[in-house]
């Protein structure tokens, strides 16, 4: 490994369970991050810390004032333009090291073959649950892991899905919700929540510790407190468990 990588990710690399092989297999990997908003923010930061390899970031919006209480990827002379752009600019300031994909279009049932189809592991920052059941039923198609997050107000939660191995989003919210309604969140609970998920694909790609699979974490940020809640796996559900 060159001498500034090995400098570069040094506090990685002194730790046991990583070492070099273990950056190498971070600066090898491929992961898609669905949502370059609050989530995003935190996760794509954190892949690019790490040393992931190969980031690909899908988004359809563009950057408004009322994104930046928790968005802190992106900066405020990037207001009006689109956040894919604005992540993939501040990543490549960041780490030159990251190869970054950018997809600027909203993923649905005709376009996600070909973007999904080139990487490892699949990182759900979307906001709606329409989206979230959407991405879901991807990662089942493709056999893709999926670490789910959502967030609102001061509480969310995290799940890993491995398909036809563990329980997918539809075995814990049998129901669509569809509708999605615009509510508050803080930053703090975000990155919060977007840090877990960023360890789960982090114990993923190196194959470390126990994943939140079969069972939901659940952070409410009043009380300062964590809880899991086990997931089974449903009855015909389309995850074929």
């Amino acid at each position: 490994m060159e001498q500034d990588k090995l400098e570069r990710y040094n506090r990685n690399i002194i730790i046991p369970e990583i070492g070099v092989d273990g950056q190498y297999k971070l600066l090898n990997s491929k992961v898609l991050v669905c949502g370059a908003g609050g989530l995003g923010s935190t996760v794509i930061l954190n892949l690019a810390a790490l040393g992931v390899g190969n980031i690909g970031i899908i988004d359809n919006d563009v950057l408004e004032l009322s994104n930046l209480n928790r968005q802190y990827i992106h900066g405020f002379s990037y207001l009006g333009q689109d956040k894919v752009k604005s992540a993939k600019n501040r990543i490549e300031d960041f780490n030159k090291d990251i190869e970054i994909e950018i997809y600027k279009t909203r993923l649905n049932s005709e376009n996600y073959r070909d973007i999904v189809n080139g990487y490892d592991i699949i990182v759900d920052c979307f906001d709606s649950f329409a989206s979230k059941f959407l991405l879901n039923d991807i990662a089942l198609d493709m056999e893709k892991p999926l670490v789910h997050g959502g967030v609102t107000e001061f509480r969310g939660q995290v799940m890993t899905v491995i398909p036809k191995k563990t329980a997918c989003l539809r075995c814990v919210f049998p129901q669509n919700e569809q509708e999605y309604i615009v509510k508050g969140v803080v930053s703090p609970s975000v990155a919060a929540i977007a840090s877990i998920e960023s360890m789960e694909v982090l114990k993923l790609i190196l194959k470390l510790g126990t994943l939140l699979t079969d069972k939901m974490l659940v952070f409410d940020g009043l009380r300062m407190n964590f809880k899991t809640i086990n997931a089974g796996r449903a009855k015909n559900c389309k995850c074929g468990c």
